[in-house]
């Protein structure tokens, strides 16, 4: 391989230095402070908002009703051929079927949606941590074991990260979620009644009370366990020489997996797609996995970057950063994939209730945001980290870290903003400062994680493979 062959392993223990601690905590309180002004002021304008969005939006309507002056003719037509306008449903500008029990959004809804938005994103990290960690135990990797105290320590946020994410959903659901307002409703359940939804009661099956209350828990609870197990077993191998501890971590990580493939789908439908009750993507689940894994993994480049700029991980080998990069890179390819596939498909059919989603994304200020995503998350570093030399430098691989992860908060803040703030949603001091106050926990949990073990699992048995990058013949 042309390098000196490394034959042990030398421990590092990192420190989690009190400046680094009121770094994150800094963050956190300047994020929560943000965000607290950003929401009174938002209670504040709260009738202002959104106001010249909506002028745009009539002025249009206005210039296309000129150029075609049988188009309403056509709509209402159309609107008498409607089957479910006996049902008392009609369509609002935005595409979603207008109930009378679905109240309009308040200045509380925009603050609701920020820290559902947040909590869901941050958690996703934590979750591609502990998946990745269970992949490489079961497929036998062993280039990224010199990296897996770090993703132990990333997926030390799912503990806290769950929690907020729960606590968030039990606070915003009768905020966010319409089908619990509908479910609340006189009209659940009785086929006479005018704001009666078949759509949902369709899906009563998986939107109730059992759902949030007892199913998103129960399966985040097992997958705490199921981290916690991993991250004793590697704990305990630093002390104990043998593969007892690697063998046993690879029964769970296979067990976690297969679990992980179902729960994971359904948590993507009941804490995102449901915010949108009526409308459904079969690829809704793997795109959501897609984002999680993506910036799962540029989360792991920044945290590696920085512990090599602080003089540590200096085993950690050029070769080992650069697979990641290329990890990076392939699964930006990835994302961009399943965003093709679901946008073509549901182009293709073009049936009302599938492209209702896009149509209310291609309006107003979100038109910009929905093209900004795909340079972001797509474009932009797959044309940077298509190049060899750009994922062997540090800068470069930070830079298109950083463009990920903005791309992908923006590509959640379009997943949930339409559908819960609809014209009224912005990117003001809330956003920013709830933003902040969550990357503040974050950077405390995972510091923190990494500081309580040494930085190499140095009895792992591949080890020297992953230190010398030997790959094989």
């Amino acid at each position: 391989m042309g390098h000196h062959i490394i034959k042990e392993v030398s421990q590092e223990k990192f420190v989690f230095t009190g400046r680094a601690k009121m770094v994150a905590i800094g963050l956190f309180l300047i994020g929560a402070i943000l965000a607290g002004v950003g929401a009174m002021d938002v209670k504040n304008n709260w009738d202002s908002i959104g106001q010249h969005a909506t002028e745009d939006v009539h002025t249009e309507e206005a210039a296309e009703a000129h150029e075609d002056a049988g188009h309403n003719d056509h709509h209402a037509t159309l609107a008498d051929a409607n089957p479910h306008a006996e049902d008392g449903h009609t369509e609002t500008a935005h595409g979603e079927e207008a109930h009378g029990d679905h109240h309009a959004p308040t200045w509380m809804n925009r603050v609701w949606a920020n820290l559902l938005m947040n909590s869901y994103y941050f958690w996703l990290f934590s979750v591609a941590a502990i998946f990745f960690i269970a992949v490489n135990y079961v497929a036998n990797a062993g280039w990224a074991v010199m990296l897996k105290r770090v993703m132990e320590a990333q997926s030390a946020y799912l503990l806290i990260g769950s929690i907020l994410l729960v606590g968030i959903i039990l606070g915003a659901k009768d905020t966010l979620y319409h089908w619990v307002q509908y479910f609340h409703s006189a009209a659940a359940g009785d086929e006479s009644a005018a704001g009666y939804d078949a759509i949902l009661e369709s899906k009563a099956w998986l939107l109730n009370n059992t759902s949030i209350f007892f199913f998103i828990p129960f399966v985040l609870i097992v997958w705490i366990l199921i981290r916690m197990k991993l991250r004793r077993n590697s704990v305990a191998e630093d002390e104990n020489k043998g593969l007892s501890m690697f063998k046993n971590s690879t029964r769970w990580s296979a067990g976690f997996i297969f679990f992980f493939a179902f729960s994971f789908s359904a948590l993507s439908w009941l804490i995102i797609m449901s915010i949108d009750a009526h409308w459904y993507s079969t690829m809704f689940s793997v795109y959501n996995f897609a984002i999680s894994f993506v910036t799962g993994l540029s989360v792991m480049m920044v945290i590696v970057q920085y512990l090599k700029a602080k003089g540590y991980m200096e085993m950690v080998s050029d070769e080992v950063v650069h697979d990641l990069g290329k990890f990076m890179f392939a699964f930006c390819i990835f994302w961009g994939y399943i965003f093709l596939s679901q946008w073509l498909l549901i182009w293709y059919t073009n049936l009302p209730e599938e492209t209702v989603y896009f149509a209310a994304r291609l309006e107003g200020g979100y038109k910009t945001l929905f093209a900004v995503n795909i340079f972001m998350c797509f474009l932009a570093p797959f044309l940077v980290l298509m190049m060899r030399n750009a994922k062997r430098s540090p800068k470069v691989l930070l830079t298109a870290a950083a463009v990920i992860l903005i791309g992908h908060w923006v590509d959640t803040y379009l997943l949930i903003m339409p559908g819960t703030v609809g014209d009224k949603a912005g990117i003001g001091m809330l956003e920013i400062g709830t933003t902040m106050a969550f990357a503040g926990i974050f950077i405390y949990v995972v510091l923190n994680s990494l500081s309580k073990a040494n930085m190499y699992p140095i009895n792992h048995p591949y080890v020297l493979e992953s230190a010398n990058h030997d790959v094989g013949p």
